[in-house]
């Protein structure tokens, strides 16, 4: 059985914590303010956590190949870890950033609904609500409607006006 040397496991340890720092740092980072919520520094916690993984990592792997016994072979293991670690923290600075600023649709509003076209789900009386189920923004969404005249189930109709965020005046299609 062969023994991992002292340097590769202490490689090995430096990348396992980067791994879980990352996680943090992508999953709940931002949402639970470790830090001052207004503290933000020049390097994001993404890019020091996959620079000291790459760091960590990649040490490892060469302290393993050039046989790391020594501290000078430690040090040219450390220094092939930062020739992984340079690429690697550029590349999670741009990934987060590119993540921080990707384009979103707006929010649907009820102005969205004027004009959707649907189908009427329960029958709408001359006074009063039915339902209608239309699509907004990809999604099905069931609202209350009133109509001009009866509208039985399965009416095509188009919304003309939105009445409140869940209720519209809708017309046969």
């Amino acid at each position: 059985m062969q023994v991992v040397a002292t340097g590769t496991l202490v490689f090995l340890v430096i990348g396992a914590v980067s791994v879980v720092v990352l996680a943090f740092a992508l999953l709940g980072g931002e949402l639970l303010h470790v830090v001052h919520p207004n503290v933000d520094g020049p390097v994001s916690l993404e890019v020091v956590a996959g620079f000291t993984g790459a760091l960590g990592f990649g040490g490892a792997i060469a302290n393993e190949l050039i046989g790391g016994d020594s501290p000078a072979t430690v040090a040219g293991a450390a220094g092939v870890g930062v020739l992984a670690a340079v690429p690697a923290a550029w590349f999670a600075a741009r990934l987060g950033r590119a993540a921080r600023t990707m384009h979103t649709d707006p929010t649907p509003t009820r102005d969205h609904l004027v004009g959707a076209l649907g189908v009427v789900v329960t029958p709408i009386p001359t006074t009063g609500y039915g339902e209608v189920r239309v699509r907004l923004a990809g999604q099905p969404v069931k609202l209350n409607a009133r109509a001009d005249r009866p509208l039985t189930s399965g009416t095509q109709v188009f919304v003309v006006e939105s009445l409140s965020e869940t209720s519209v005046h809708v017309e046969p299609y």
